[in-house]
């Protein structure tokens, strides 16, 4: 009975790898949207954007949605979905450089500092890992940057796309690397060794 307390696991039983483990999200909204890379998982959570996902993305949460549903919109984040729908098509046709929606960033608060700073990254430009915990004032958690940049819930709008390896190189993107060298593609960052 000792083993079954909460944080006590039984003999013999290994933990699930953490990458295995699909978040689950709360009573959230959430739309579908087509996009010239795929489609997209948009989340709002109380009249906040939560989410933005791939399809197919490694960590897409768990909304309890049917295989076909493509939107499940509560009262209060309709408003959200829609301008998150309408500035995503204006950033892939390039007419928007910025997003302006309100952000409901779900993690740790280190996690949050390091979202943060990515959100000043300018459209056009990169950073790597080491710039960005330099600029969170940790500049030896490079590593622990990388796991937090890893678990961006929403991309693109939260640009870790922006983030490459210390050489230039492309490094891990939750929607896979191909669409992370379209998205540098698309602002004009793409590093001149990957042209």
């Amino acid at each position: 009975a000792d083993a079954l307390r909460p944080g006590r696991r039984p003999s013999g039983l290994h933990p699930v790898p953490q990458a295995a483990v699909k978040p689950e999200a709360p009573a959230s909204s959430f739309r579908r949207i087509d996009s010239p890379l795929g489609r997209v998982l948009l989340v709002a959570l109380r009249g906040r954007l939560s989410g933005l996902y791939f399809e197919g993305q490694w960590d897409e949460p768990d909304l309890g949605q049917a295989p076909d549903e493509d939107e499940r919109v509560g009262a209060g984040d309709a408003a959200v979905l829609d301008r998150a729908s309408e500035q995503l098509q204006a950033y892939f046709e390039g007419r928007r450089r910025r997003f302006d929606l309100p952000l409901e960033l779900v993690g740790t608060a280190f996690q949050r500092e390091v979202w943060q700073a990515l959100l000043a990254i300018p459209f056009g430009a990169t950073s790597t890992y080491g710039e960005v915990a330099a600029r969170i004032g940790r500049p030896r958690a490079v590593r622990a940057v990388g796991g937090a940049i890893g678990r961006n819930p929403v991309s693109i709008v939260v640009p870790c796309h922006r983030v490459v390896g210390s050489d230039g190189s492309l490094t891990g993107f939750g929607g896979g690397l191909p669409r992370k060298r379209a998205l540098l593609g698309i602002e004009g960052a793409l590093p001149s060794s990957l042209l």
